[in-house]
């Protein structure tokens, strides 16, 4: 037995696309923050809370893109439920392109060094025991994103497709509630005249 898409035309193919996109930035950013993550604790560094919360995020994001893709191509998938969901997720990335890019507004990373050697190190000097404040955590933060050129793009990398999900998930909410109407129209008996 061989599945199929609902046949939504335009719709179901612009939700295709937009599935697609939300998935490819969302692994992008998952990688790249993975990668920061990895190289701090590498260096017995603890994470800061941002890049933890950037990656739990978009963690979740990719599995309801991936589940509520194949429940679609399933015929499945509650519209209107994924539309509302889709809302959540782009208050959330919006979160965190908010909460990424506060300081990188102004940063210009190619007013940064290059790096030295191929294998990073992060240099922080920030104290054990000062680490407990929010202050300092947010300074670890700016540490380790002022740190060279190639951290500072990647960083700026990750904002901007957190941007890009904000417009993403928005658009493919009002797909979900475009595509509800549409199913709903076909799903709607003929009105007998005769009768």
């Amino acid at each position: 037995m061989r599945f199929q898409a609902p046949q939504l035309g335009a719709l179901g193919v612009t939700f295709t696309a937009f599935r697609a996109m939300q998935f490819v930035s969302l692994v992008a950013i998952i990688g790249i923050v993975a990668n920061f993550i990895n190289e701090i604790v590498s260096n017995q560094r603890d994470a800061p809370d941002v890049l933890v919360g950037t990656l739990a995020v978009g963690s979740i994001a990719t599995l309801y893109v991936s589940i509520s893709y194949i429940l679609y191509y399933d015929g499945l998938l509650p519209l209107l439920i994924a539309g509302g969901i889709d809302l959540a997720l782009m208050i959330a990335a919006i979160v965190v392109a908010v909460t990424i890019g506060k300081p990188l507004s102004l940063l210009k990373c190619e007013l940064l060094p290059q790096p030295a050697a191929p294998t990073t190190t992060f240099t922080m000097s920030i104290s054990a025991r000062d680490y407990a404040s929010a202050a300092a955590k947010y300074n670890n933060y700016l540490a380790l994103i002022t740190t060279d050129q190639p951290h500072c793009y990647e960083i700026k990398a990750v904002w901007g497709l957190g941007i890009a999900l904000c417009v993403l998930f928005a658009f493919s909410a009002v797909l979900c509630v475009g595509l509800w109407r549409r199913t709903k129209g076909d799903a709607a008996p003929p009105k007998d005249i005769e009768g």
